[in-house]
């Protein structure tokens, strides 16, 4: 596996589009063979019986509670764990310089790929996830919803920014301090902004909107090696200050960096951007059980 990211990796690290498109095709390669297997007593393939021939495709693929005992998941996940392997973090230095140097729209699709390989990386090695604690990478996300980039790219960096919150209250608070919901309700509220990219950031404030649950330390501490020493310390969010305290949940918010905040609090920061738009939101969210219901 080593020698496959080694390939990967040296063409995201090149300066030409057509290589570094290589490498993104290389890293899905490499992450779909861990989340897709053959049937374990494979059959032949015959024209005569495709209903029975899709039957078997969907059998095959894996679901995450499958991925525990199999070892090349296993041995991606400890590959994961350090600075030299981590995906994730290759993904992140390949988007920035997509992100400058593509100003003319001839790197859009190469970025809508890359943001869906860390959706995926995210999902597959959670304690990638705190990556995000750094302001850097947060604001590189909050830089691709800008109005000047393609709704495609806009949408997946919704999808991208649920999935680096998600389980990670830390990262929630840098993303608050870097005045994250002001980008995502100004990108809300413009005429400019087109129904499906609207869409993704209505998904994106149920979401927000919904109870936080803490990070699990360990997992935190397992990549201080990948994102760097102190970067789970950081200072309490600007939100927190301006409206401070977090309800009446017993929360603490500001106390520390990864502190959950409650509906209430959060509720507080929606509605100064959007005023009289969170009740709206939140009944939905009870009545409609977006996300099915898990996230409620």
């Amino acid at each position: 596996m080593e020698s496959l990211l080694s390939l990967a990796f040296d063409n995201l690290s090149s300066f030409d589009g057509a290589k570094i498109k290589k490498g993104l095709k290389q890293v899905e390669g490499l992450l779909a063979q861990i989340c897709l297997s053959g049937p374990s007593s494979p059959r032949k393939q015959t024209a005569a019986d495709p209903g029975r021939d899709r039957d078997s495709n969907q059998s095959s693929r894996k679901v995450l509670a499958d991925l525990s005992g199999d070892p090349a998941f296993r041995e991606f996940f400890k590959l994961q764990e350090g600075f030299e392997w981590n995906i994730a973090q290759r993904l992140l230095t390949t988007l920035d310089w997509l992100v400058v140097r593509g100003g003319d729209g001839q790197y859009d699709l190469l970025i809508v790929n890359a943001l869906d390989l860390i959706q995926g990386v995210l999902l597959l090695h959670p304690p990638s996830k705190v990556l995000f604690s750094r302001s850097v990478h947060m604001n590189l996300l909050l830089d691709l919803l800008e109005p000047i980039n393609c709704p495609a790219i806009q949408s997946a960096t919704i999808i991208t920014l649920v999935v680096a919150l998600l389980d990670m209250p830390q990262n929630t608070r840098v993303f608050e301090q870097l005045d994250g919901l002001l980008t995502v309700t100004s990108l809300f509220k413009s005429r400019e902004t087109g129904r499906d990219v609207k869409f993704r950031l209505t998904e994106f404030l149920y979401f927000y909107l919904t109870p936080e649950t803490p990070s699990i330390p360990r997992a935190a501490a397992r990549m201080s090696a990948v994102a760097g020493p102190g970067l789970l310390q950081r200072s309490p969010s600007k939100l927190v200050k301006v409206f401070g305290g977090g309800g009446g949940n017993g929360e603490r918010p500001g106390s520390e960096s990864g502190a959950t905040l409650s509906v209430e609090a959060k509720k507080q920061f929606v509605d100064r951007y959007l005023p009289g738009v969170v009740d709206e939101l939140l009944k939905d969210l009870d009545t409609y059980k977006p996300f099915g219901g898990v996230l409620s």
